[in-house]
């Protein structure tokens, strides 16, 4: 899987389970493109395709109107905003439910991410947050 450098969104993320039992999570289906699994670095993506924006919604969110369309097996570069831990992921769900977190935020160091714009699996999320912070500021890449 190859991580690039080009800049493609910010916001906040938050993890969520799917596929097989790991870690905290139980056994749950595995997503929107059928191959999600909580052990691995996967994400949810609120613009995966048509019916999936239809769902999460992210232009009711002031700024996501414009968040790009990034389908299955796409491969993003998380960056976690305060400590610069990075982890590359590919797409494998469709959320998170973005119109639900409008105005949502999450701040480190005077400086505020808002909007829940993905979900990490508790593998990816460890990866540069830990668990029990729930959410996180994030930049990503493409």
């Amino acid at each position: 899987m190859a991580c690039s450098n080009n800049y493609l969104w910010a916001g906040e993320t938050t993890w969520f389970c799917c596929g097989a039992a790991w870690g905290p999570c139980g056994s749950a289906g595995g997503g929107a493109c059928g191959n999600c699994r909580s052990g691995s670095y996967h994400g949810a993506w609120p613009n995966a395709s048509q019916a999936c924006y239809d769902i999460t919604r992210p232009d009711l969110c002031s700024g996501e109107g414009g968040i790009p369309r990034r389908g299955c097996g796409s491969v993003m570069k998380i960056v976690q905003q305060c400590s610069r831990k990075a982890v590359c992921i590919t797409i494998t769900d469709c959320g998170p439910r973005t119109k639900s977190f409008c105005g949502e935020s999450v701040c480190c160091n005077g400086v505020c991410r808002t909007n829940r714009i993905l979900d990490l699996t508790p593998a990816a999320y460890s990866a540069i947050a830990s668990l029990s912070s729930g959410k996180t500021g994030v930049q990503i890449y493409e």
